[in-house]
């Protein structure tokens, strides 16, 4: 049996019904970036998808590959696709009325001012510390008026208390233990990353509540 798509009236309905109309406003307005689309972002990206955050920007060159499902929101039959664009086609459907944006590049000295000029919540979500660094170095020096909220130390599992969001800058949060990395704590395991990608979610939306731009 077809289920008829509900009208965007009707999804704007049931979540102000969950969060408040005034509230659901707000989230509705805001513009996030979310920088890199792993185990990190793509559990961002639901996050906020499913919260009805109304402009999403979602930035990843990579491809789905087999290795990543143990922790990424994607499936077998996406293995292959950009990111960028199979994490859209999955957050379309929970909410086919956001607007999404993919950008299937690697972010750059050069395309960061470009890309992220018109967003106003930017989460990195990368592995690699050299793409960390380079964006947050760019968004603090270019973009001091914008949020950013990054993350360090999510890897292996256990102690769940240990993943915490840390204010950095008047503009700048950090969420994890920043201690554990991929090589001494076992890998990356979906329920530590997950807690890590709910802090900065959580985040993002405490911002645009609180200080919505």
């Amino acid at each position: 049996m077809n289920t008829p798509l509900p009208s965007r009236e009707e999804i704007d309905a049931a979540l102000a019904l969950r969060h408040t109309k005034e509230i659901q406003e707000k989230i509705s307005r805001a513009r996030v970036a979310v920088c890199g689309l792993g185990g990190l972002g793509s559990n961002i990206a639901f996050a906020l998808a499913r919260c009805g955050v109304g402009h999403l920007h979602l930035i990843d060159f990579d491809c789905v590959d087999l290795t990543n499902l143990n922790r990424q929101q994607y499936s077998v039959s996406q293995l292959g696709q950009s990111k960028a664009f199979a994490l859209r086609d999955s957050l379309l459907a929970v909410n086919p009325y956001l607007e999404i944006c993919s950008d299937p590049v690697r972010l750059t000295e050069e395309n960061i001012p470009e890309l992220l000029k018109e967003d106003t919540y930017l989460c990195e979500a990368f592995d690699v510390p050299e793409a960390k660094a380079l964006l947050t170095n760019m968004v603090l020096e270019r973009f001091p008026e914008k949020f950013l909220v990054g993350a360090s130390g999510m890897a292996g599992y256990g102690n769940s208390n240990g993943i915490r969001t840390r204010k950095v800058f008047s503009h700048y949060y950090l969420c994890g233990d920043e201690v554990s990395d991929i090589e001494h704590c076992g890998g990356l395991m979906a329920p530590r990353v997950m807690l890590c990608a709910a802090h900065q979610a959580n985040k993002i939306l405490e911002l645009i509540i609180e200080h919505e731009a």
